[in-house]
């Protein structure tokens, strides 16, 4: 009887055992699945809080960078670090409308190519020379060419004020507002180093002031024949400043009628005393000293819708010709342009009795 009941009680304790372990395993399971659901929960917790930290800038050219996420910022918080992303650079108008894709025997890497015989203003090589686009700073020839028809005192000194500060495309000038310099530097450092804030302050400070200033601009294109031209501003700084290579080659031509605006375009540096300190600027055209180039008068320009742009009286094997380059991609491809047409004309010395062209045959161009 007694050991009946020891083994009773012994299948009794076996099954206790084997109802705990259960209990036992059941639990730890439990225990390991609500580890993994607040393990989730605080993970969600987090990505919502970096989610909610980042913040997109306003719907505007600002609204190509995000903020990072303030876990990421210094400890210190002097500054608020951003990532760049750098939005994919917008076509120029001659890109957009394919006139890269035009071929030329010359392989120029300019959209729009001119090239003229200064003495007959017969075409020599073009492509797509009535294409009409932004020419950006070559503009400011024809601001030079109002200044000077004007006759203004090239002594009297004008002021750099808050109106000339490029607020367009935002680039930088050592002409600070408040800047004083006489109308013939600010020519001089508008035409050679390409100044913005001196091409404005010169057109504000023309009788009339800029409204009359652009008026003159427009009327001395029409006066030259200009008829693909339009000019709403004396910078260049505007996409609204428009005109075709052949109407260019009219204004360089007129341009280098004036001994100043040679002068100023071509000189590798000129000195400008602002404040108590001289500054030094130089020209944007690194052919101009040169010693295997002779160039008369020249200006470049560069804006991203307008392209790289050159445009150059010069005189090769003894023939002045003027050349004009518009939309070249690449910050030295016009000048890879200028040396091709150079060694091209030097090659071919009877070029004239049959000039290239991508183009319909059109009139001259004449220097007159």
């Amino acid at each position: 009887m007694q050991m009946r009941v020891s083994l009773a009680m012994l299948i009794w304790l076996l099954c206790l055992i084997m109802v705990l372990g259960y209990m036992s395993g059941e639990a730890q399971a439990a225990t390991a699945e609500s580890r993994v659901a607040v393990s989730k929960a605080k993970a969600r917790a987090t990505a919502d809080k970096v989610k909610a930290s980042v913040k997109r800038l306003p719907n505007s050219k600002a609204d190509r960078r995000i903020a990072i996420p303030s876990q990421q910022r210094s400890v210190q918080g002097a500054r608020i670090q951003r990532a760049a992303y750098q939005a994919p650079a917008a076509l120029s108008y001659g890109r957009a409308l394919g006139l890269h894709q035009s071929e030329n025997p010359l392989d120029l890497k300019s959209s729009v190519a001119l090239v003229v015989d200064q003495a007959s203003g017969s075409p020599l090589f073009e492509k797509n020379a009535d294409a009409v686009l932004p020419i950006a700073s070559i503009s400011k020839l024809m601001t030079a060419l109002v200044v000077t028809d004007a006759r203004l005192p090239l002594d009297e000194e004008i002021e750099i004020s808050q109106e000339d500060i490029d607020t367009e495309k935002h680039t930088s000038s050592r002409l600070r507002p408040g800047t004083r310099l006489t109308r013939e530097d600010a020519l001089h450092l508008a035409l050679m180093a390409s100044e913005n804030r001196a091409a404005s302050a010169l057109g504000r400070h023309y009788p009339g002031g800029l409204p009359a200033f652009v008026q003159a601009m427009n009327a001395k294109a029409a006066a030259l024949g200009m008829r693909d031209t339009r000019f709403v501003e004396p910078t260049g700084l505007s996409s609204s400043n428009q005109s075709s290579a052949r109407d260019l080659a009219r204004m360089v031509m007129a341009a280098y009628r004036v001994p100043l605006i040679r002068d100023f375009t071509t000189s590798p540096a000129h000195s400008v005393q602002l404040g108590a300190r001289t500054t030094e600027f130089h020209n944007t055209n690194r052919l101009v000293d040169r010693p295997d180039w002779s160039i008369g008068v020249q200006k470049t320009g560069y804006i991203s819708e307008a392209g790289q742009c050159l445009v150059m009286q010069a005189t090769i094997d003894a023939r002045p010709v003027v050349m004009v380059l518009l939309d070249a991609q690449g910050k030295y491809s016009r000048f890879g342009d200028a040396g091709r047409i150079r060694d091209w004309l030097v090659r071919h010395p009877a070029v004239a009795d049959s000039p290239l062209t991508t183009a319909p045959k059109s009139a001259a161009v004449h220097p007159g």
